[in-house]
């Protein structure tokens, strides 16, 4: 079971401050909760900085009480709430930040986001040495070195209760349905939601499949005595791939329906899982600040918790398993 690093040692740390950026993930108001409570427990103050990097250069930094974070363990979306900030990719306006939270009295900063999210984090430490922790949360779970992100358990399970709900419809009416799910360039979630959903078809940005194998996999089942199939797409760089492939298919004979699930699989309560995840990645990200520890994500490896510099995960691409894309394979022939 993941466990929350001890402290071995402490530094002195008067006052730290937290925000998410990037798209919101359900599960970020549980790592919002952890830091504030576990902060305030070693005795240190917390700040929250409202609207991501934007908030941070507006000075929109307030200080948080275990009251502030009470009842918003089960809320979807972020409390903080979230931006992407152009204005942070300059060099004076990290600067400019780094400025504004010591003249606050903060010393560290923990950052909830993705990859572009710890780019401006590792930036800020790098050129004005002001101590930053990140704490992966994206739906996408695209963050290498670690096994999993805040929000991608619940996105999941949002898409594959949807999917249960499309076959219902897809078997009453003997249908082909394409259902898009988010993932612009990681098929994680197209993956887990394919196996997990029984789509007889799965489409990923790292594996296209022709609209020749599509058809061939659809008339394998018709000869099967099926008469409905579900076809799983992540929506790639480009909007409307699921509704290409729908075209293409009625081309060869295959009429369908195009679902796009879209945003609703970022929103929602999370899940029980994600909730326990960001709770205890949260505290990390404070235990190992308190430690001394910066410039890194506080992560999952096999089960455990992690601390992997930044520069081991910026710009790095995280390759699906390729024993889930061998098993998604076998499960639709």
């Amino acid at each position: 079971m993941l466990m929350v690093p001890k402290l071995k040692s402490k530094k002195k740390h008067k006052a730290i401050a937290v925000l998410t950026s990037g798209g919101d993930a359900p599960g970020m108001n549980a790592a919002i909760r952890a830091v504030v409570r576990y902060s305030l427990g070693q005795g240190c103050a917390v700040f929250g900085v409202q609207k991501g990097y934007s908030g941070l250069l507006d000075g929109e930094i307030h200080p948080l009480k275990a009251s502030s974070v009470a009842n918003i363990i089960q809320r979807g979306g972020t409390m903080l709430k979230t931006d992407r900030c152009d204005e942070f990719y300059k060099r004076t306006a990290r600067k400019q930040a780094a400025e504004m939270l010591r003249r606050k009295g903060i010393d560290g900063l923990v950052v909830i986001g993705g990859d572009g999210s710890f780019t401006g984090a590792n930036l800020l430490e790098n050129e004005t040495g002001f101590p930053t922790i990140g704490i992966p949360g994206t739906i996408d779970n695209d963050i290498c070195e670690t096994d999993e992100t805040i929000g991608f358990d619940t996105a999941v399970n949002t898409a594959i209760d949807a999917i249960d709900r499309i076959r219902d419809t897809a078997t009453s009416h003997d249908r082909t349905f394409i259902v898009e799910v988010m993932g612009a360039s990681a098929g994680f979630i197209g993956l887990s939601v394919g196996i997990g959903g029984g789509a007889e078809t799965i489409v990923l940005p790292e594996k296209r499949d022709s609209i020749e194998s599509i058809c061939k996999k659809i008339e394998r089942g018709v000869k099967r005595g099926k008469s409905s199939s579900i076809i799983v797409v992540a929506e790639g760089p480009e909007p409307g791939l699921g509704a290409r492939i729908g075209r293409d298919i009625l081309k060869h004979g295959f009429p369908s329906k195009v679902c796009i699930l879209g945003h609703t699989q970022r929103g929602g309560s999370p899940t029980a899982h994600d909730r326990l995840l960001a709770s205890i990645l949260g505290a990390s990200a404070v235990a190992f600040m308190l430690g001394g520890h910066s410039n890194a994500m506080v992560g999952v490896r096999k089960n455990e918790v992690a601390l992997i510099p930044f520069s081991k995960i910026i710009g790095k691409r995280k390759k699906l398993p390729d024993e889930l894309l061998e098993l998604a394979h076998a499960l639709s022939t």
